[in-house]
């Protein structure tokens, strides 16, 4: 399977290189930042009500004065699947103050 030379192909590449079967369900989590806690405490609330049944996760980051919710979803991540996901992601994000910081399958 080859994919797309952009980060996501490359991420992909590099997990079917290592042995991971793309073609079956995965938990995929995605990741985004916040600068105020209440901003990601507001998308974490918009996604319990919305999508019940993702695991929605909001941890303090590393670095200071930083939030991070997690997102996992259930799904078989083809190139198309992931990148669709980020793209609704990050309009939500956006709309609470916050960005996209990347996806990783959950191992």
């Amino acid at each position: 399977m080859t994919f797309p030379n952009d980060e996501t192909g490359q991420v992909l590449a590099e997990m079917q290189a290592a042995g991971i079967d793309l073609n079956a369900m995965h938990n995929v989590v995605f990741f985004h930042l916040f600068e105020q806690e209440q901003q990601a405490q507001a998308m974490v609330a918009h996604l319990t009500a919305q999508a019940p049944d993702m695991q929605v996760e909001l941890t303090p980051d590393e670095l200071p004065n930083v939030w991070d919710v997690n997102c996992t979803v259930a799904m078989t991540p083809s190139y198309e699947a992931i990148v669709a996901q980020e793209a609704e992601f990050e309009l939500l994000a956006a709309k609470f103050k916050g960005y996209n910081d990347g996806w990783g399958i959950e191992a």
